[in-house]
Formats: structure tokens, C-alpha cells, sequence
């Protein structure tokens, strides 16, 4: 039986098969969706550092109000360490290093490295979780990371020459995919909300300290919009967010649930020429349908797969 419990015993199997963990995935993906455009506009009244660490703070908050409000239960063990890897790959690593990146490419150009977080994710899932998609999963997924970065560098103008945004870009992507992976495991013994909660606590001191030097070093300069995207940031992107995404990765598999992802940058680049101005033409469209197409093949594939393989225990009914 499933429980939110720290004592539930630890599960490397999904929770379910059915179609709940793409809608829960595609829920957080929407979310997520806004992270990099309210980034940018945050960027321009903030240092990077105060918006990857300040978000992380006003989570954190909120994270310790649920936990104290619903009576849980301290994790045990070896969940701590855990809670660590997860706080430093999505609560640390991602947000500070796509603050950084923004302050000197467009959040379309951002979107066109993250797109391989999918992919990341897939790996991530298959090296800790044990899970071993058919062959046709990966050729799928892997047109839909192909197809992604192409669809978003022909939007965004090309990547240009490889510099230090895109490294920084490369190593949030890493970041993620590890923090993720771990989360929708851990996921299945604490819950989702629980495990995003327990990280931001686990990061808290360090995101206040780091905070703390950014208020020293670049004291907030921001508009009331800007100010309105970095609580989007701590509230959303940081915290309510990874309800739905920690939940659909729980339920799984996570190697399914994560091509959801594929059509972050769509959702993405439309976001940063609605809100940003950023230049959008009928490619978009095209693209997006594209994308769309190919994560929609890779869920089926893995479901059709299960389905395939499960032997028959019912006699048909007379």
C-alpha cells in the first residue's frame, strides 16, 4: 500500500500504469513552462544569484508551513542523502545556473539546450530506477530530443557559437535530469509533495547564506513585474510545480513520464514571444506539432509494450 508516510517501504516499481502519471506530468510541465521567460524578465531588476537562491528561500517557507500544517514525519536514513541529491540538482543546481545563462542569451536560445532535459531524465531513470524501455522508446525518444533542438535552434536563429551560456545550460540539464530521476524515486516513499518540501528544507541554510551574499553584493533593483516573476519563480516553478511533476514520475514509469517534457520548449518559446516579444513565426506551429507527435509516440510505445507483454489471467466470459 501506498502511504505518504517516511516508513513506507521503499518502491522501485511504478505506482500505476494507467494514463494518471502523463496528465500529473503534463500539469508540472505546464508549470515549468514559465520558469525560463520569468527568469529573463526576473534577470533584469535582480542578480542571477538572488533569483536562484531568493526563489529557493520563499519555497522553502512554504515548504515548512505544509509540512508543519500536516503533522509529517521526518525522513529516515538514507532519504536524506537523497533529499540532498534532489535539493542539489533542482533546488540548487538548475535554478542558479539558468539565472546565470539568462543574463546573456534569450530565454528561446535557453530553450534549445533544455530541450534535451528529456532525454537526461530517461537516462537518469534508466541508470538509478532499473527501468528498461523497449528499443523503439529510445529510437522515439531520441528523434523527439533531435526534432526539439532543431524545431527551437531554427526558431531561435541557431545556436551560434558554443560559450559559456551553453555550458552553464548543459550543466542545469545535468542537474535536473539527477534531481529529477531521484525525486520520482524517493517520490514513492514519502510523496510528491513531501519530497519537494523536504528538499527545499535540506537546501535552506545554503540558499539563505547564498542569499544573504546577493543582497551584499546587488541589492534588488526591480519593478513590480519583476517582482511578480520571481514569485511566480519561488511559488510555482520551485514549489507547486513539483506536486504535479514528483507525482507523475512516481506513478510512472519514469522513462514515459519524462518525454512529457518534449513539449516544454514549445510551450516555452511561445510563452517568451507572448510575454517577452521575442520573435515567432508559422514554424512554431509546425514544430510544435511535431514535438507534440513525438512524445505522444514514445508514451504509447511504452504502454503498448506493457500491454503487449502482459499474459492473459482471465478466461473469456461465457
Amino acid at each position: 500500500m501506498y502511504s505518504n508516510s517516511s516508513a513506507t517501504l521503499y518502491r522501485s516499481e511504478p505506482l500505476s500504469h494507467r494514463p494518471a502519471g502523463i496528465w500529473w506530468g503534463l500539469i508540472g510541465v505546464a508549470a515549468f513552462s514559465f520558469t525560463v521567460p520569468f527568469t529573463k524578465v526576473a534577470v533584469e531588476g535582480m542578480s542571477p544569484l538572488f533569483i536562484g537562491s531568493g526563489r529557493a528561500i520563499l519555497a522553502a517557507l512554504l515548504a515548512a508551513l505544509a509540512l508543519g500544517i500536516m503533522r509529517q514525519r521526518l525522513p529516515r536514513g538514507t532519504q536524506w542523502a537523497r533529499l540532498a541529491v534532489i535539493a542539489g540538482g533542482v533546488v540548487v543546481g538548475f535554478p542558479v545556473l539558468t539565472s546565470y545563462a539568462l543574463t546573456a542569451v534569450p530565454a528561446s536560445h535557453a530553450a534549445v539546450v533544455i530541450a534535451l532535459l528529456p532525454a537526461a531524465t530517461a537516462i537518469a531513470a534508466v541508470l538509478r530506477g532499473h527501468e528498461r524501455p523497449p528499443l523503439l522508446f529510445w529510437v522515439m525518444s531520441g528523434i523527439g530530443a533531435t526534432v526539439t533542438v532543431a524545431f527551437a535552434a531554427f526558431t531561435s536563429g541557431g545556436l551560434g557559437s558554443f560559450s559559456w551560456p551553453d555550458v552553464l545550460l548543459l550543466a542545469a540539464v545535468a542537474a535536473g535530469a539527477i534531481g529529477y530521476a531521484e525525486g520520482g524515486l524517493l517520490a514513492r516513499e514519502l510523496g510528491s509533495w513531501q519530497v519537494i518540501s523536504w528538499a527545499l528544507v535540506v537546501a535552506a541554510p545554503l540558499m539563505a547564506l547564498l542569499t544573504a551574499v546577493a543582497l551584499v553584493q546587488q541589492p534588488p533593483a526591480a519593478s513590480p513585474v519583476q517582482w511578480a516573476a520571481f514569485a511566480y519563480l519561488g511559488i510555482i516553478s520551485m514549489f507547486l510545480g513539483f506536486f504535479a511533476w514528483y507525482r507523475g514520475l512516481a506513478i510512472g514509469p519514469m522513462t514515459r513520464v519524462s518525454q512529457i517534457q518534449l513539449v516544454q520548449p514549445v510551450l516555452t518559446i511561445a510563452w517568451a514571444a507572448l510575454l517577452l516579444g521575442e520573435h515567432l513565426t508559422w514554424p512554431t506551429v509546425v514544430g510544435g506539432l511535431a514535438v507534440v507527435l513525438c512524445a505522444g509516440v514514445a508514451v504509447r510505445t511504452r504502454a503498448a509494450t506493457r500491454e503487449k507483454s502482459r499474459p492473459r489471467t482471465e478466461s473469456p466470459s461465457s
